[in-house]
């Protein structure tokens, strides 16, 4: 090109292409996927490096067809960051497709500078010994950090240069037709306005995909919270059943072993049955099918002092929900407003669809909860509180849980979920 009074505009331009491009691609899930994966297959690899060459070499296609729009042209920067990011087959495939637009246009040593820069790049992330140092690449170096990232930074730092001085280098050797650079005007400042251009071209896409990765990094280890959290909660209400059934059975072992054996029958259906099953979610259907279990155990004790009453509306029997949600709740009736009953009561468990949203409601007719008890009911013991801090790991605001307990009249427990037939691939 040759030296005009706009070079700085030009130069100014291209930086802001270069970061309105790297900013589009991070909201490509596709490309973004490939540009923050540290570890590729060869697949994967040959995969990235076509991504690169379209969006780069199209910037090259641009600027050939026009033969105006100079800051569009990103064909050393992306051949180079294509290295970085992917290696050496990877800036090497990229160098060579980015160079096609202007191969064809008669510009025949972009192809062999590219490819070098390309391989260059890859060059940088073999010698790197964390892809840490990479993503953390700074303009400023501090000689107080590890000694061995300054060193590589300064590196980084040489090896952009380099690919510039490479450019600028052959683009004096051979006619401009050969090949495409933006020359700088007389002068030292000039030629560093082109130099510190190339540099913050490389480092701008770098820095801005770093954010992305750390933004992805922080959801995925949020992910990974709530689901410990999640498990943490199930291993909480496990142990709790199983304790009051082995309980049940140590005293029928003295009173009734047929019994006892018929209970450790059915208990081992339970234990299979919640082994059986890793999702957070199940269908209505299903946990009816384990409160029945688990009735038919807990009848052994009470007998006929305690009556189970179902209210299921049909179209809520494919509905998901948390998987043994209903089983503590079930359980909190029979051990705290029944057990203390002489003459015994009655659960009723009703459910409904209403506007989309899946409505749960569990209710005793026991003894009640004291008023003084109820602020600090979520905060003790495992059934209620546990249920409700599930909720909110799986749901945040969007659920509803209400408890209303008359001492002497009885509990009743009302929840209210969003319907999670479409929504449970993704959340589980």
């Amino acid at each position: 090109m040759p030296i005009t009074q706009d070079i700085l505009v030009t130069l100014l331009v291209k930086l802001g292409v270069v970061a309105s491009l790297a900013s589009i691609l991070t909201r490509i899930s596709g490309v973004k996927r490939a540009l923050l994966r540290e570890v590729r297959t060869l697949g994967q690899t040959l995969r990235f490096g076509l991504w690169f060459s379209l969006i780069f070499g199209a910037g090259v296609l641009t600027r050939v067809a026009t033969g105006s729009y100079l800051a569009g042209d990103l064909g050393l920067e992306g051949s180079l960051l294509s290295g970085i990011l992917g290696g050496y087959v990877t800036g090497l495939l990229s160098g060579v497709l980015i160079s096609v637009p202007a191969m064809l246009h008669g510009e025949y040593v972009t192809m062999p500078l590219l490819a070098a820069v390309g391989v260059i790049g890859g060059l940088l992330r073999d010698i790197a010994s964390d892809p840490e140092d990479i993503w953390s690449f700074s303009p400023s170096f501090s000689l107080s950090q590890d000694r061995r990232r300054t060193l590589f930074h300064l590196v980084f730092f040489a090896a952009i240069l380099l690919a510039e001085y490479l450019r600028q280098g052959l683009a004096s050797r051979f006619e401009p037709r050969f090949l495409f650079s933006l020359r700088p005007g007389p002068g030292w400042a000039a030629e560093a306005e082109v130099y510190v251009t190339t540099f913050f071209s490389v480092v701008l896409p770098l820095k801005i995909w770093n954010y992305a990765r750390n933004e992805s990094k922080l959801q995925e280890q949020q992910h990974l919270l709530m689901q410990a959290r999640l498990d943490a909660l199930t291993n909480q209400i496990n142990p709790h059943f199983l304790f009051n059934t082995l309980n049940s059975v140590s005293s029928l072992i003295r009173t009734n072993p047929h019994q006892a054996r018929m209970v450790v029958y059915q208990l081992s259906n339970i234990l299979r049955r919640l082994l059986r099953k890793s999702d957070n979610f199940s269908s209505l259907r299903e946990e009816l099918s384990f409160i029945d279990d688990y009735l038919s155990i807990e009848v052994v004790r009470f007998g006929d002092k305690l009556k189970f009453r179902k209210d299921i509306e049909p179209a809520t029997l494919d509905m998901q929900l948390p998987s043994m949600l209903l089983q503590p709740l079930i359980e909190n009736c029979i051990k705290h407003g029944l057990s203390s009953k002489v003459e015994g009561g009655s659960i009723t468990l009703r459910t409904s669809r209403v506007g989309g949203r899946l409505i749960l409601l569990v209710e005793d007719d026991g003894v009640g909860i004291p008023e003084s008890e109820m602020a600090t009911l979520l905060d003790r013991g495992i059934g209620v509180s546990n249920v409700s801090e599930r909720l909110k790991v799986l749901f945040g605001a969007d659920f509803r849980m209400d408890i209303d307990s008359r001492p002497g009249e009885g509990t009743r427990i009302e929840i209210e979920v969003p319907e999670l037939q479409t929504r449970l691939a993704a959340v589980s």
